[in-house]
């Protein structure tokens, strides 16, 4: 479950006024957040980010750091699913992820390698033998562009002067930051990952926080209902349950107006069928050669709604 569902409760609720309501549904201008508005670059047009996912400290921010960590250095934290770049005078930008399995694997130091604007991609061969069903097809490699899963930038982690398979990567699948996922590395909003690729050279320090250094920097976190992380605070292990029973009763919700409307789809279909065999039986056209309503419109010079 996630803020996806919102999206979808909002545009089935939508469906059904068009289909069932007499007035019509004023428009409404979505929040546009600075920094994270809509951009063309090289070709691509990469969507805005919806403000809701930017709540909760998901928006990139300046903010106080109180680690020692130097200048310039890239520090992330799966268990926090933050990343910081380490500014000058106790201070660092910070940016929300989302993590993914492989970027549970990496622990320690690196460098940045290697940096790309939209870059293709490849599973690998542990990524295509544990999960055929999402990897096999791509075997091949896949070129960039909005529908490559490392989206708008990709900077990529070396160790020992090897690749190691680690990225820092964009994503058109804004739902997904904040939460631990099946698949990736280190997912950020494209527009952040655009906003830390122009920050940083080559050769960057990279470190990746272990949980005793999380626990001991940014304290204990959790997921909440919808599987963000967030801190473990009172209010926060309070409101999950709360959290929860809202998303089960919105579930609900959604699929009850999903059966109101196949019901409705089905009598609409009904009423349809009836009427077409009316209008063939008038003209004495055997049922089984009775052809569907508009040609029966068009041969009869009137609407379908005649």
């Amino acid at each position: 479950m996630n803020s996806s569902i919102f999206r979808l409760l909002g545009a089935l609720s939508l469906s059904l006024l068009a289909a069932c309501g007499t007035s019509t549904p004023k428009s409404v201008t979505p929040t546009v957040v600075a920094g994270y508005e809509g951009v063309e670059d090289e070709g691509f047009y990469i969507q805005p980010v919806d403000a809701e996912l930017l709540s909760a400290d998901r928006a990139r921010a300046e903010v106080e750091y109180t680690a020692d960590d130097a200048p310039g250095t890239i520090v992330i934290d799966t268990f926090a699913r933050k990343l910081f770049l380490v500014q000058e005078n106790g201070r660092a930008l910070r940016y929300a992820i989302a993590v993914g399995r492989e970027g549970l694997s990496f622990r320690g130091n690196g460098v940045i390698g290697r940096k790309a604007k939209w870059p293709s991609w490849q599973p690998t061969a542990n990524m295509i033998r544990t999960r055929p069903d999402l990897y096999a097809e791509y075997a091949g490699g896949r070129a960039g562009g909005l529908d490559n899963p490392l989206g708008a930038r990709a900077m990529y982690l070396y160790r020992g002067g090897r690749d190691s398979m680690f990225r820092i990567h964009g994503t058109i699948q804004n739902e997904t930051i904040g939460h631990a996922t099946s698949a990736g590395c280190i997912r950020l909003f494209n527009q952040d990952a655009m906003d830390l690729y122009e920050r940083i050279d080559l050769g960057a320090r990279v470190k990746v926080r272990s949980l005793e250094e999380s626990l001991a920097i940014e304290g204990p976190y959790m997921d909440d209902a919808w599987g963000r992380a967030v801190p473990e605070t009172p209010e926060n292990i309070a409101r999950k349950p709360q959290d929860a029973q809202m998303l089960v009763e919105q579930e609900a919700a959604m699929a009850a107006a999903a059966t109101k409307q196949a019901e409705l789809d089905a009598q609409n279909a009904a009423k349809a069928e009836k009427k077409r065999l009316s209008v063939c039986k008038r003209k004495g056209i055997d049922e089984a050669d009775c052809p569907p309503l508009p040609e029966l419109a068009l041969a009869d010079g009137t609407t379908s709604n005649g």
